[in-house]
């Protein structure tokens, strides 16, 4: 997903060097469903904009209600990565699973630029890209019962305890996952944070439409990104998969 947000972590003769990031409280009237999950920062680059011009087009997907058949021209297996980030797993999944399809999303446009380069590249036919909100994504454009599985690797932990509403795993946002999977379906989520994976779950306990459990790494995903970066400094990655009840 986005990155993790920078915390004044290093100190020096007593002093902070850098500041902290601060963000501010939700807006009265604003719940956590409304909390969309990114932050837009800083302008396009002349690469960025060439890759997203020239091959975005072909892997958009038609607009409106979200329309898998229409999207990827058969019916198939859909999965939907959340945060794809410069899509190493969207990409990973699409290779390795050439019969189902996979919709990447993620607001960093750079990001999805270079995916969209990288797909290019791998030659990978079913795979589509998003450039937008996924709660937004969800609740206007898919109807019910429409993904087999949702990615969620290496969300943006919001360690903060005041932050924590920001938190992607909620219980609204669980509402909203279990209306868009079809029955059966699940979640996988991989963090090297384990407050993170402790509060996820805790959410899925108190929610009636899932079970969660502790699962193996999936062989396809790339150790790229945050996972690496995790390992390198001795985090545990936890992988959860939250499975939906009937």
């Amino acid at each position: 997903m986005s990155e993790h947000p920078t915390e004044a972590s290093t100190r020096e003769a007593g002093t902070d060097r850098r500041k902290e990031h601060v963000v501010p409280d939700l807006p009265p009237g604003v719940t956590p469903a409304r909390v969309r999950t990114f932050v837009r920062r800083g302008r396009l680059s002349s690469l960025t904009k060439d890759r997203v011009e020239r091959l975005a087009p072909a892997r958009s997907l038609p607009e409106g209600s979200f329309d898998a058949e229409a999207a990827f021209g058969r019916r198939a297996p859909v999965v939907l990565e959340i945060g794809c980030g410069h899509g190493h797993a969207a990409i990973a999944y699409a290779a390795a699973f050439p019969e189902h399809d996979i919709v990447a999303m993620d607001v960093h446009t750079p990001g999805l630029a270079r995916m969209l380069a990288d797909a290019d590249e791998a030659g990978v036919p079913n795979l589509r890209v998003e450039i937008g909100d996924a709660v937004l994504f969800m609740e206007e454009r898919v109807p019910d019962a429409t993904f087999d599985a949702v990615h969620l690797f290496f969300p943006d932990p919001w360690r903060k305890q005041k932050h924590t509403k920001r938190r992607f795993v909620s219980p609204a946002n669980l509402d909203l996952l279990a209306r868009v999977l079809k029955p059966g379906g699940h979640v996988l989520i991989a963090t090297d944070q384990d407050f993170y994976a402790e509060h996820a779950l805790a959410e899925v306990a108190a929610h009636p439409r899932f079970d969660a459990r502790r699962v193996a790494r999936p062989e396809w995903r790339p150790r790229d990104g945050f996972e690496a970066k995790g390992i390198a400094v001795g985090r545990t990655i936890n992988e959860l998969r939250l499975d939906l009840l009937p």
